[in-house]
């Protein structure tokens, strides 16, 4: 099966400066897939180039197997592309939102109200349809606002940061979806600013670094890329005293407790394992202040 997404020397260049650099990567259909780097990274510039909005100056990329320069009527009509922001009309009820796009996407009355009414209650909206959007919560409008990219499916999903400033309960309830719609068989490429969004959501993971790829993996191989286990010792003020690496099992951890024993190290004791804020740090080597992408 052909990857959804091929992308090859990707170069995207602003008053001279490179923003992408020489970008390889592809995307399996099906697969989600999430970017991830710091500010200014060219994030927000690959989605604008693989969604037909930008142009690059060198390098080719195709989406749903056209190429996005050479036909990007073609990509657009496979495609859907939701922001940071909710796309939708708040004077309008959920339905008649849905309704609406359905019309402006080419299909009859009849058949934009039925494709809402499943929409409506595919994305768990059903108590809210008749009720004007301005009422909604944030998930709500972030759900509708994914329902609306799906009134004509998508072969692919550009998900640009959609969970930013929604509560836990909110975003974890649009993880749900997001995973239902990859399932469903749609390729999802998303970024977000949230590390643990893109450990519990992607399947494969890119951190992109001043232009160029730093690494491409799942979150599993790129967590091992910077270390394994460990039993750290921090004091009252959560600083580190001792590191003891471990291979995570009861017998490891009890071998590096008595090395420490002998060391006669005292503190609170945790077993530390690597994540995504390591991974992001190693690779890009933003400082603490800078960690979280956007």
């Amino acid at each position: 099966m052909e990857p959804a997404i091929i992308v090859r020397g990707l170069t995207k260049r602003f008053r001279g400066r490179p923003v992408l650099d020489d970008l390889d990567f592809e995307v399996a259909p099906g697969e989600i897939f999430a970017l991830l780097g710091p500010n200014g990274a060219g994030k927000t510039t690959t989605i604008s180039i693989l969604t037909t909005l930008l142009h690059p100056d060198a390098g080719t990329a195709e989406v749903a197997g056209f190429d996005v320069v050479q036909h990007p009527r073609a990509v657009q009509r496979r495609i859907a592309l939701t922001g940071q922001s909710a796309a939708v009309d708040d004077a309008l009820t959920g339905t008649e939102n849905l309704v609406m796009i359905g019309r402006l996407s080419g299909l009859s009355p009849r058949e934009a109200r039925g494709r809402a009414g499943e929409l409506i209650e595919g994305f768990q909206l059903t108590d809210a349809a008749s009720r004007r959007v301005g009422t909604y919560s944030g998930g709500m409008r972030r759900r509708l606002d994914l329902a609306l990219s799906f009134v004509v499916t998508p072969a692919v999903l550009f998900l640009d940061e959609p969970t930013t400033g929604l509560d836990t309960r909110s975003r974890r309830e649009l993880w749900t979806v997001i995973r239902e719609l990859a399932a469903a068989g749609t390729t999802v490429f998303l970024t977000t600013q949230y590390l643990e969004e893109a450990d519990h959501l992607a399947d494969r993971i890119a951190v992109l670094h001043a232009g160029r790829l730093a690494a491409t993996g799942t979150a599993a191989q790129l967590k091992a890329r910077v270390g394994g286990d460990a039993v750290h010792v921090l004091d009252d003020a959560g600083e580190l005293v001792e590191s003891i690496p471990t291979d995570g099992t009861v017998g490891g951890v009890r071998a590096a407790l008595d090395l420490l024993d002998g060391m006669r190290a005292e503190g609170t004791v945790i077993l530390h394992r690597p994540t995504l804020d390591d991974v992001f740090l190693a690779l890009t080597d933003a400082p603490a202040a800078e960690r979280t992408p956007s």
